[in-house]
């Protein structure tokens, strides 16, 4: 914290965050090797072409994982990070290829059908994320078969 500057400190210091002390610790049942795994991130990512994520959007974007990166965006723009890194290589913040690296050297079984975005850096209330898209994520995460979620923020 004392390498940012006080602009950024007092941001970050101020920033509501929540707190779940219920959420169990649930070990997978099964080896990576055999599981089903899909990214799901908060880097604000969607389709080329696809709607804009704006400040405070809850909703979330479907992203099909065979999808190259090369065809996917970042609308999450923030002066608190430097997109560079991400825009030479979508890899850095959503590691499709390397998942991909993983399911052809038998680390892991599959992947999931598709892959899923939010927007990052959000503000109270909570409430579309914890009862609408959240749980719509999750739902659709069981009904692909997805045992294992990789998540990535920026």
């Amino acid at each position: 914290m004392e390498r940012l500057s006080e602009l950024s400190r007092k941001s970050a210091l101020a920033h509501p965050c929540l707190l779940n002390e219920t959420a169990p610790f649930t070990r997978p049942d099964k080896p990576l090797a055999r599981s089903r795994l899909a990214l799901v991130t908060t880097a604000g990512l969607h389709l080329d072409g696809d709607r804009l994520f704006t400040g405070g959007d809850q909703s979330f974007r479907v992203i099909p994982s065979e999808t190259p990166p090369t065809k996917i965006r970042q609308s999450h723009a923030s002066i608190g990070f430097d997109r560079t890194a991400a825009m030479r290589d979508l890899n850095v913040i959503f590691p499709m290829d390397r998942m991909r690296e993983l399911v052809a050297a038998g680390e892991l079984g599959s992947l999931g059908p598709n892959y899923y975005s939010f927007l990052g850096a959000q503000r109270p209330p909570y409430d579309t994320l914890l009862h609408q898209s959240g749980p719509e994520v999750a739902r659709r995460l069981r009904d692909e078969g997805v045992d294992v979620v990789f998540l990535t923020g920026t």
